[in-house]
């Protein structure tokens, strides 16, 4: 069982899907995941602006625990011999303490616990070996993980060969205004540009409108966290409405993207790949064909505007 949207990803990719029987309810990849059995919901309403589900958030961690519930008769009912959970966020998806909450003493069964730890880049290759490891297929972790080092070294060379530094800000949250953090910088890093906000294997921090202003980007990438990419480009009002917008160098020469965080940046898995080549496309068009624009990434439509 998976709890995970993520995980999911890696007990497929490393061709266990066949034995997965129940899923969270954000995971939605590879398709054929959406015929399990739901095993998670949040306890808040998850529509609305980036505003109101940070404000929603802020109010159910205040009263609650946990802003997910897990369904213990559902965990009961499929009596999993592996719960796959996280440590890293316990507002992005359902985390171990969850888990530990709802399997209660009553149970019949006591299933192992896998915890994964994806702070960094580094962190989602070990978190394949060890989901691989505990599984009893670790020779299929070390097949994929090489498979996803040897892919992500191709595409780092091709946007290297352009020559390029581009200054990037990478933005996870709009209102309030949040940068990328954890293996975002990495991957910023990976293809010669430079990260101008969050720091490699830590947690997404907070940000100033007036430090996005200083630094003038030569380009912004939106990917808030949850969102695809057609709600993620409704929230990019709360950007292109602030003052000194319309200034911006990445604005004025067309280099502000949106970008699908749900599908790929917000999600440490075997994805992580094609996170990076979109960057590529995004940074370095000229390295690169675009074969993603329009599904997992775009160009703001304000911003080409202004021009």
């Amino acid at each position: 069982m998976s709890l995970i949207a993520s995980a999911t990803e890696m007990v497929h990719a490393l061709g266990l899907g066949e034995f997965q029987v129940g899923r969270s309810h954000e995971c939605d990849y590879p398709p054929e995941a959406a015929a399990l059995p739901v095993c998670t919901k949040p306890k808040f309403d998850v529509s609305g602006d980036s505003r109101e589900i940070d404000r929603r958030v802020r109010e159910t961690l205040h009263s609650a625990f946990s802003v997910y519930d897990v369904f213990e008769d559902a965990l009961e009912r499929l009596r999993p011999t592996h719960i796959v959970t996280q440590t890293q966020c316990e507002v992005c998806a359902v985390s171990l303490k969850d888990v530990e909450r709802a399997l209660s003493e009553k149970f019949s069964t006591r299933p192992v616990v896998i915890a994964l730890e994806p702070n960094s880049l580094d962190d989602i290759f070990d978190d394949v070996l060890r989901l691989a490891r505990a599984c009893g297929v670790e020779a299929r972790g070390a097949a994929l993980v090489g498979k996803m080092r040897e892919e992500m070294r191709v595409i780092a060379a091709r946007a290297k060969a352009a020559g390029r530094h581009p200054r990037v800000a990478a933005i996870e949250w709009p209102e309030p205004l949040m940068a990328a953090g954890n293996w975002v910088p990495e991957l910023i890093a990976m293809l010669g540009a430079e990260n101008l906000f969050g720091a490699a294997g830590a947690h997404s921090p907070w940000m100033k409108w007036e430090d996005l202003i200083a630094a003038d980007p030569d380009a912004i990438i939106t990917m808030p966290c949850g969102y695809d990419l057609e709600r993620a480009r409704r929230e990019m009002h709360w950007l292109s409405d602030r003052p000194g917008w319309s200034y911006l160098r990445a604005v004025r020469e067309n280099r502000v993207f949106v970008a699908d965080g749900n599908q790929y940046f917000n999600r440490p898995g075997p994805r992580v790949v094609e996170s990076l080549r979109m960057l590529g496309e995004m940074l370095f068009p000229e390295a690169f064909d675009g074969s993603y624009e329009g599904a997992g990434w775009e160009r703001d439509r304000k911003a080409a505007a202004v021009i």
